[in-house]
């Protein structure tokens, strides 16, 4: 609770500074709009109804790239840390690739998928899918090998190894890639949304700024901002606080 009402008090602070800033003239004219004006847009983009279905748009297809890429990357994951001819091989892909901005494979998604759904799902799905190969290896090559060979000398093999064993010892860190995971598909999905301009929040800020609506852009940017933070509140932080209870690795 304390530390509820310090959060409320830092970003009613940036608000009145926001406020003061705006007041005071000192940025030329349509610059900087005031807090009044933004929550005016964001009540109007409320009101008629292209919020709500920017988000539930850009949602969707957020869920079905991160989807894709959670199935990918933890198979992957798998089979580099218990293939060294696999890890040796598309693990020196795969950190290549993880250089790549999500950004960057725009272009591509629009030769191969033109301006459809299917590009902008490619763009969230191939952003995410190395943060969680990566972290998948990591914690799947980290476990104590004399507990897995227990595991195996009590009939463990196969399908049961791999999900009683191998996945729940890996998955503190592989809650980490999913969380680095939606981070990167989060931002290759409004990116992609706004080079692709075709629906969702990023086809909003991309019709804001064609508009010179700069109080409407800051009103989608601060949409944005707080699904992240709901998000990460709301499922990353509590699946994380449960599997550091789960090992024993917070009081």
């Amino acid at each position: 609770m304390r530390y509820a009402l310090y959060r409320a008090a830092f970003y009613g602070g940036l608000v009145a500074l926001w406020h003061v800033i705006h007041a005071s003239g000192v940025l030329p004219p349509g610059v900087l709009p005031s807090p009044y004006e933004v929550a005016e847009d964001l009540a109007f983009g409320a009101t008629e109804g292209g919020l709500f279905y920017g988000i539930a748009t850009s949602m969707w297809r957020l869920l079905a790239g991160l989807g894709i890429a959670v199935g990918g990357g933890v198979a992957l994951g798998v089979l580099m840390a218990r293939s060294e001819a696999v890890n040796q091989t598309a693990g020196s892909l795969v950190l290549g690739l993880q250089s790549i901005p999500s950004i960057a494979w725009v272009p591509l998604a629009i030769l191969w998928y033109g301006l459809t759904d299917a590009g902008i799902i490619f763009v969230v799905a191939v952003g995410a899918v190395f943060a969680v190969t990566i972290n998948t290896y990591t914690g799947v090559r980290n476990i104590d090998p004399h507990h897995i060979e227990a595991a195996r000398n009590m009939g463990a093999g196969g399908a049961q190894l791999l999900f009683s064993v191998l996945l729940p010892a890996a998955f503190p860190h592989m809650i980490t890639g999913f969380k680095q995971g939606w981070a990167f598909a989060w931002r290759g999905v409004i990116g992609a949304e706004l080079l692709f301009a075709f629906l969702g929040l990023g086809h909003l800020l991309y019709a804001a700024r064609s508009l010179t609506d700069v109080s409407y852009v800051m009103a989608i940017m601060l949409v944005i901002m707080a699904i992240g933070l709901v998000v990460d509140g709301v499922v990353f932080r509590r699946a994380e606080d449960a599997v550091m209870s789960r090992w024993g690795l917070r009081r």
